[in-house]
């Protein structure tokens, strides 16, 4: 049996997805604020800092899938002015 090519790979929008997650870290930061006396007495404020690093990292997701696009998009654009015609 041969084995069939693989597909080429999917084109998705990862900045995107990377703020929808940030998005959904920053909703839960604010949705446990009003919670804070009751959560600093169960000691359980490791929770905002949980939201926070999400924050942050996602933060440094946008910035990193950002300036991949860019290098992908650069490369392509090399490779195309490149390529000999025909």
């Amino acid at each position: 049996m041969t084995r069939r090519p693989d597909p080429p790979p999917l084109k998705t929008d990862d900045v995107r997805t990377v703020i929808v997650g940030t998005v959904v870290w920053t909703v839960a930061l604010v949705a446990l604020l009003p919670f804070y006396g009751r959560l600093d007495r169960a000691d359980r404020l490791w929770l905002y800092w949980a939201c926070l690093c999400g924050i942050a990292l996602g933060g440094i997701g946008v910035y990193y899938c950002r300036r991949r696009d860019a290098a992908i998009a650069r490369d392509a654009a090399l490779e195309a002015t490149d390529s000999p015609p025909g």
